[in-house]
């Protein structure tokens, strides 16, 4: 359904595998409402994002025109979704907040929309020549991110691409206040970061780090780290 938001579930809906799944619904509720709250602030308060564009240019580089992409968490659908896009490829874009998707929807029509959480991958059908996680997975926990890899690689196509960014911290589940709202949030140091990314089975090509000044007071500054990958048998 291109242009038009597909909603799959509710956050963290049917999540029979954790130990309460009643709280896990709550926080991820939560985490949706906050990311609806700050939408409209968002893309002004992040205005330079080299690093993700860059990330854009290899997949780009190294993907057949028409290829499928998955967009994790794509926000607004700006700048990677359009770059995807324009680039040729089939992108489908999921993200837990409603209004995120509906400023996506505006950026990036030609797009297939899921209101999905990242740690329910699995009821997406298919498989995906690329994956993008551009600072989608920091919103989860420690003990949910080889699930949500081990998703994500089950996602893919053999030989599927994946490229991730993560703001580096040694940080698990912390609240934040962001963009005048509060959302909890998990960040590695980068050694760390890779070797979760090999045990998921996930290959690393490359790997940058920026020192990122948001342009908000509401937001303090970052490194953050970008990785591309292919997916490992």
């Amino acid at each position: 359904m291109k242009g038009r938001s597909q909603r799959m579930t509710g956050p963290g809906y049917g999540r029979a595998d954790v130990d309460d799944p009643g709280a896990w619904l709550a926080r991820e509720t939560g985490q949706a409402a906050a990311y609806d709250r700050i939408c409209d602030r968002y893309d002004e308060a992040f205005p330079h994002k080299e690093g993700q564009l860059a990330c854009g240019d290899w997949l780009l580089a190294n993907l057949p025109r028409g290829a499928s992409v998955l967009d994790i968490g794509c926000g607004t659908g700006l700048p990677t979704a359009r770059q995807l896009i324009d680039g040729g490829c089939a992108v489908t874009c999921v993200d837990i907040s409603p209004a995120m998707l509906a400023r996506a929807r505006s950026h990036v029509p030609e797009a297939r929309l899921v209101e999905l959480d990242a740690a329910d991958l699995d009821r997406l059908p298919g498989r995906y020549d690329a994956a993008v996680a551009f600072f989608s997975l920091l919103n989860l926990p420690r003990r949910e991110m080889p699930r949500a890899l081990k998703l994500i690689h089950g996602a893919l196509a053999p030989g599927g691409l994946f490229a991730l960014a993560m703001v580096e911290a040694d940080v698990d589940d912390v609240p934040i206040s962001f963009l005048g709202s509060r959302i909890l949030v998990t960040g590695y140091l980068r050694d760390d970061l890779r070797s979760l990314l090999c045990e998921a089975r996930f290959s690393v090509a490359d790997e940058t780090a920026i020192s990122y000044a948001p342009a908000s007071a509401d937001a303090a500054p970052e490194i953050q780290l970008f990785l591309n990958c292919r997916r490992q048998e």
